[in-house]
């Protein structure tokens, strides 16, 4: 049986038509019926993934890879379709959702990691490895606004990958993390494939697409447009992206 079974999801929007700026506008239109548009974020979308698969999710920006990802987790509600999860899952799509700016790194970790489901013993055991992997010891007990975003999401991986999940959603999380720390990153990808982790993966990095990858699949303005071995998918996207 898959781990993730998707049926027919769609997903839209309402967008304002119109934008009011100021209060004199909002004063005048305040009676009038708002209009709006509906974005179609994603279309008739269905799919499965394996249980031990790493899955790829590729397209252009807007073409609702991040929304299918934020319903999977249980953030949005499709309007049409149904969803099918056997196994806990982890979402690392907005690291560091919890953090306090005004707090110490120190406190965050215990902050973010009870968010995430760990219990306090649980974050004192792993405390050591968790700042040994984000190499912010020395950052300690500096307030986190004074991080820089580099920073904040190294802090954040290395709360989240202690979380003990059959599951992971991954996001585009490491866009802003230097080469060193993407390296360490993917070396936790090696090790979760290794242990049979079932990943869902979106990334515009095609090369850590087809590194991790055992299929692929492109959605398109909201409709899955191809999906197959990652070579494939990627060579139907990269002619996408020539149009």
């Amino acid at each position: 049986m898959p781990a993730i079974k998707v049926e027919n999801i769609s997903k839209h929007f309402k967008v304002p038509q119109r934008k009011v700026e100021t209060l004199k506008e909002r004063i005048f239109t305040c009676w009038q019926k708002s209009h709006y548009r509906k974005l179609k974020a994603l279309d008739d979308v269905s799919f499965e993934v394996q249980k031990g698969e790493f899955f790829g999710i590729v397209g252009r920006n807007g073409s609702g890879k991040s929304t299918l990802l934020k319903i999977l987790a249980g953030i949005y509600q499709p309007q049409k379709g149904r969803i099918f999860v056997r196994g806990k899952l982890s979402p690392f799509l907005e690291l560091g959702v919890g953090f306090n700016p005004e707090l110490t790194a120190r406190e965050n970790i215990y902050l973010n990691g009870v968010v995430l489901g760990l219990s306090t013993k649980e974050i004192n055991k792993r405390f050591d490895d968790i700042v040994d992997f984000a190499e912010l010891r020395k950052f300690l007990d500096q307030k986190l606004k004074n991080f820089s975003s580099g920073m904040q999401v190294r802090l954040a991986f290395s709360v989240a990958i202690q979380v003990q999940a059959e599951i992971l959603l991954i996001d585009e999380v490491l866009a802003v993390g230097d080469a060193s720390f993407q390296s360490k990153c993917f070396d936790v990808f090696r090790k979760l494939k290794k242990e049979g982790k079932t990943i869902i993966f979106v990334s515009h990095d095609l090369r850590s697409i087809e590194e991790f990858c055992d299929r692929v699949m492109l959605l398109n303005e909201g409709k899955v447009l191809a999906l197959g071995a990652p070579t494939e998918v990627i060579n139907v996207y990269q002619e996408l992206n020539k149009a």
